[in-house]
């Protein structure tokens, strides 16, 4: 799986989880938000380990 972690409007962290098929370059030019993190050279961010966990594992919570 790959993640990237965007801004939104609002300021607010949103978490997209895909699968590998989906090239992640890609996936950064589909979205209108600012990349936080996504831990990928080509895109410039890196990955921020327990604070992109905690979000990761908060958008996985069941609600």
């Amino acid at each position: 799986m790959n993640y990237l972690i965007v801004e939104d409007f609002s300021g607010q962290p949103v978490t997209f989880i895909f699968p590998r098929c989906v090239d992640l370059c890609d996936m950064c030019e589909q979205l209108p938000w600012q990349i936080l993190s996504g831990g990928n050279a080509e895109l410039g961010v890196k990955a921020r380990s327990q604070e992109d966990a905690a979000l990761i594992a908060e958008s996985l919570r069941a609600r």
